[in-house]
């Protein structure tokens, strides 16, 4: 009985192990918005350039619960180069299908992995940022929502191509 429980407590690490490594990751990092997003508080990711000879795609992540009364997403992004450059995308994504179901993973908190670039290299040596705001609106209401309720946390990821 005793090697049975030795047995299943090493199956288990090595479970835990096998999951948690990611190979393809580079940055992976979550930010928490409380208990809702506020329309003009961007939240800030920043990282060192990673190897500049190599292409990486981006991700940004979002973790929303039942009290998200959107079926899609529109999101900014601004992402600073270290020479100072800013290049700006407004996104749109798909948060349930048709029928109302959640996309992403999770039971009771979604997690979707939401693609933003691909192929991208990182020229220039130095700090990177990038900013992500909520721009959603409801029809006919061109000041948009201030504080979007349903979103727990927004992430950044940079995986090697």
């Amino acid at each position: 009985m005793q090697s049975l429980t030795k047995s299943a407590f090493f199956i288990a690490i090595l479970s835990i192990l096998f999951i948690s490594c990611d190979g393809n990751r580079v940055y992976d990092q979550y930010i928490s918005v409380g208990k809702s997003w506020e329309k003009n508080t961007p939240l800030t990711f920043k990282f060192q350039q990673p190897d500049s000879t190599s292409k990486y795609n981006l991700f940004v992540n979002v973790r929303n619960t039942n009290e998200y009364e959107f079926s899609n997403l529109f999101l900014i992004v601004h992402m600073n180069f270290p020479n100072g450059n800013v290049v700006s995308d407004t996104l749109e994504y798909e948060m349930a299908t048709p029928e109302g179901e959640w996309l992403g993973t999770g039971m009771t908190t979604k997690e979707s992995k939401l693609w933003y670039k691909e192929n991208v290299r990182f020229p220039y040596e130095g700090m990177y940022e990038v900013h992500i705001q909520q721009a959603m609106r409801k029809i006919n209401d061109p000041q948009g929502i201030q504080n979007l309720h349903g979103i727990s946390e927004v992430g950044f990821r940079i995986e090697k191509n």
